[in-house]
């Protein structure tokens, strides 16, 4: 399996060496050259395969480069750190299959990725003698969630860049609290997207890149995309299996496009048909939500909301899947992203009936959060977190009588105490991991978010070979 830049300036590459590259040396982003297609009779064999099984199958049609043996035991290493053994288990409430995520080290979806990327990441060190000093940013779980996937580790280091203040209590204390010597916390002066454009303007300099041996982790890490392809397809099979309709409809709360990407492309491997419907959920930052019903692809000013996580303007996934509604033509999918830069817009009207053959959506308000997490714990005793609720709220617009519907359920309520409390009227309970996590020590430094001093701190406490 080769891979290939959005931006058409990469020559084709193997797996490995697009996860160590992160983001494409030409600032585009890197995707499989061709889809694999999964047949059928495959896809029903695969119903009683444990989750490691099934994600062996996935992702082995996109990976050549590691023996089969290396790349089992890597995903087994993985999934062995959620507490059942489901990994991603679905229950039934509503009239919805809620997808449960968070049952992962961090109690986010994003450990079901950075589990494995960081045990990719550690087999391919070893192999290759090398070293790597991750830098990402986050808009709350992929941080922690990172950080968990490679904190002790020999040959990496880790540099986060989080919003000062812009997310949860919960959140900031699952990344501040990881004294590893090898793990360091930034928060900076300002939003998400800030420490985004940072992040990609640091990988976009190649010689401080290539002399830093810098990594990415973010999900413009093709990795992470693969590994998040898993559970759309365990959804299927699961689904499948308990009702008579063979069509899913998935409902996907999304800020950065890389969850509802990674739907995406599960349409397109699996059997015709099997997916039918992603609906796209996103909080008052809908600029996701307006390039789906009006085809306005503008930035906004990014607002805070009860679901930090989503509080983005700039999807930093947008980009690959511009480049198949351009139908792969790079050129202009580079032309159409440097437009975006310059001018923080780009109208795509004129492709509307493309899209809405691929997403439908829908914006939710926080009083519609609050409402719909107060609603679904009383008709059914279970509680949403808000970025959870965003999606069923979603779901709730778009479910068709007769056609399952997945929520994915992506993080514990736990780590959204506050709000979740002002919505059923009790803290949520609280999962052993998170007892007296505000009282443990930190270790953060605050920066503003300018790329110099970022680069200066990176530089300063690197590896080096």
């Amino acid at each position: 399996m080769q891979y290939l830049s959005t931006r058409g300036g990469v020559s084709p590459i193997g797996f490995t060496e697009a996860v160590m590259m992160g983001l494409a040396t030409d600032g585009g982003l890197l995707l499989p050259r061709t889809i694999p297609r999964i047949g059928s009779e495959t896809f029903n064999s695969w119903q009683k395969l444990s989750y490691a099984e099934l994600a062996f199958e996935v992702m082995s049609r996109f990976v050549d480069d590691i023996p089969s043996s290396d790349l089992k035991n890597i995903i087994n290493r993985s999934y062995a750190t959620f507490d059942t053994e489901a990994v991603t288990p679905l229950v039934h409430k509503g009239g919805l299959h809620i997808l449960e995520l968070f049952h992962g080290p961090t109690l986010a979806f994003k450990d079901v990725a950075l589990q494995f990327l960081g045990n990719l990441f550690e087999y391919l060190l070893a192999k290759n003698k090398s070293v790597l000093n991750i830098l990402g940013a986050t808009s709350g779980d992929t941080g922690s969630a990172a950080i968990y996937g490679v904190r002790g580790k020999e040959r990496i280091k880790i540099f986060i860049l989080h919003p000062h203040q812009r997310v949860s209590e919960i959140q900031e204390r699952q990344m501040t609290t990881v004294l590893d010597d090898n793990v360091f916390n930034i928060a900076i002066r300002g939003s998400f997207d800030d420490g985004q454009t940072i992040i990609k303007k640091i990988f976009g300099e190649i010689e401080f890149k290539n002399s830093f041996h810098l990594g990415a982790i973010n999900s413009i890490n093709w990795a992470r995309v693969l590994a998040q392809v898993v559970y759309y397809v365990h959804s299927c099979l699961h689904v499948a299996t308990h009702e008579k309709d063979s069509s899913v409809d998935f409902a996907i709360p999304t800020g950065n496009f890389g969850d509802i990407f990674a739907g995406f492309i599960a349409k397109k491997i699996l059997p015709a048909g099997t997916i039918r419907q992603l609906v796209l959920a996103t909080n008052d930052n809908d600029i996701l939500t307006r390039f789906v019903n009006k085809g306005d692809y503008s930035l906004g000013t990014v607002k805070m909301t009860s679901s930090p996580s989503m509080d983005i303007q700039a999807a930093s996934n947008f980009e690959r899947y511009l480049y198949y509604l351009m139908d792969n033509d790079a050129p202009r999918t580079k032309e159409l992203m440097v437009e975006f830069a310059q001018n923080g817009k780009i109208d795509l009207s004129g492709y509307q009936d493309q899209i809405r053959r691929d997403f439908v959506a829908a914006a939710v308000s926080d009083a519609d959060v609050l409402e719909t997490i107060t609603s679904f714990h009383d008709q059914y005793d279970y509680v949403l977190d808000p970025h959870t609720a965003i999606g069923v709220k979603a779901a709730q617009q778009y479910k068709t009588v007769g056609v399952p519907m997945v929520c994915l359920a992506t993080a514990h309520p736990a780590k959204f105490g506050t709000v979740v409390e002002e919505a059923i009227g009790n803290p949520p309970n609280v999962p052993d991991c998170l007892i007296g996590i505000t009282d443990k020590p930190t270790r953060c430094e605050l920066m503003d978010a300018e790329m110099k001093k970022i680069q200066e701190f990176v530089s300063k406490n690197a590896l080096h070979l």
